[in-house]
């Protein structure tokens, strides 16, 4: 009988062993994540050091979408600014609008009309609610689901269509500005929005049944990159990210600006005993609690314009007396929160009508910080759950 190719040559055969522990021998690889991956959420790279299925190490790359947004912020006079700041997270852009006005008007001391404030607020949650409608159907494809991505983006077109019908754009506004909003409410606008409330309200139940509570995706995201609470602090994490890991933190309560603290609502965050609608394998700081707080904050987001549309003011929506502003020599830091975290402004003034330096704090930026830390030892797979739960927008990050 003749003899096999590994029986001639015995050199073939590969010891899978190591120092006869019976280990298996494996090598490591470096695996780019992007950063045209649909899983990075923007053009975002990761470099992934793995041994097998095992991620040792994750490198995030970023500054693809760099736009030098800051230093135009120098050479512009703040009500030029206003549109940059859309540009940043694109997906809350009346968020950037009002956090950047709020710090022009406190280093300006600009005081803004009661119903200028209130506008600032329904628009701020209803643009809340986009963001994480995009969020939830965004992170249900990375997880294989489909559906819930559809059902968002129709609720999210409605939202647009009433930000339109109000400033004529539909995802870069320039609309909430220095001194309080661009126009007043169209005629019948309020009634549009309190209907499109009432409609949207129980679709909620419909995400939780249709991803939330889904075996599929608890199973993808239950007990997946826990964040503790020590870490969450020690990485300066804010907004949904942070709450998730169990920390009652949010400006709208603890440094109210525009008005907030007239309002009622909870800060939705995760405990351990959230009741029986929590999965028994969710944990908190998991990725299933980061996207479900996100869920939550929708109810509250409605609990609040609902609030304020009942008690809109009438009067100016505008501090009209403002023309030529000027920036005193000072310096602000002022901080809102986006529905990614806290967005802070620093601007300094010297007097003339452009600032002398505007840095921006992107929640996105100091959330995505963590990557690195949350992935190591995780499984490959694991790697777009942990990203799409952390909920980045790359031109936040990169400006």
């Amino acid at each position: 009988m003749a003899e096999t190719l590994l029986e001639a040559q015995p050199d073939l055969l590969v010891d899978a062993t190591r120092d006869g522990q019976g280990d298996v021998a494996t090598e490591e690889m470096l695996v780019n994540m992007g950063p045209q991956h649909p899983s990075t959420h923007g053009v975002l790279r990761i470099v992934l050091r793995t041994d097998g299925e095992l991620v040792l190490e994750a490198i995030p790359h970023i500054g693809y979408l760099h736009r030098c947004k800051e230093k135009h912020g120098e050479n512009l006079q703040p009500y030029q600014f206003i549109p940059y700041t859309d540009r940043m997270d694109y997906l809350a852009a009346m968020n950037n609008n009002q956090g950047y006005a709020v710090a022009i008007e406190k280093l300006a001391g600009v005081e803004v009309p009661p119903r200028g404030q209130a506008i600032r607020v329904i628009f701020a949650e209803m643009n809340r609610i986009a963001s994480h409608l995009v969020s939830m159907g965004a992170y249900g494809l990375d997880m294989g689901a489909f559906t819930p991505f559809l059902y968002a983006f129709r609720e999210r077109e409605m939202i647009l269509d009433l930000f339109e019908a109000a400033c004529g754009a539909r995802l870069t506004y320039s609309y909430l500005t220095i001194g309080g909003a661009h126009d007043d409410l169209p005629d019948g606008w309020v009634d549009r929005c309190s209907e499109f409330l009432d409609y949207f309200e129980p679709k909620i139940d419909d995400y939780n049944q249709l991803l939330s509570y889904n075996h599929i995706f608890v199973k993808r995201t239950a007990n997946v990159g826990v964040v503790s609470p020590e870490d969450a602090l020690a990485w300066a994490l804010t907004g949904p990210v942070l709450r998730a890991s169990g920390i009652r933190w949010d400006l709208r309560k603890s440094r109210p600006y525009d008005g907030y603290e007239q309002y009622e609502f909870d800060i939705p965050v995760a405990t351990p005993d959230g009741g029986k609608e929590i999965p028994r394998a969710a944990v908190v700081g998991d990725s299933w609690w980061r996207y479900y707080i996100r869920i939550l904050e929708l109810r509250q987001s409605v609990r609040i314009v609902r609030q304020a549309l009942a008690k809109l003011p009438s009067g100016p929506f505008k501090n009209e007396k403002l023309k030529a502003l000027k920036l005193p020599a000072g310096e602000i830091y002022f901080e809102v929160e986006n529905p990614r975290g806290q967005l802070g402004f620093y601007v300094m003034g010297d007097g003339s009508a452009i600032p002398a330096r505007v840095k921006v704090r992107g929640p996105s930026f100091c959330n995505l910080s963590i990557t690195s830390h949350v992935v190591k030892n995780c499984l490959l797979a694991d790697v777009a759950a942990i990203v799409g739960s952390i909920d980045v927008v790359m031109g936040e990050v990169d400006r």
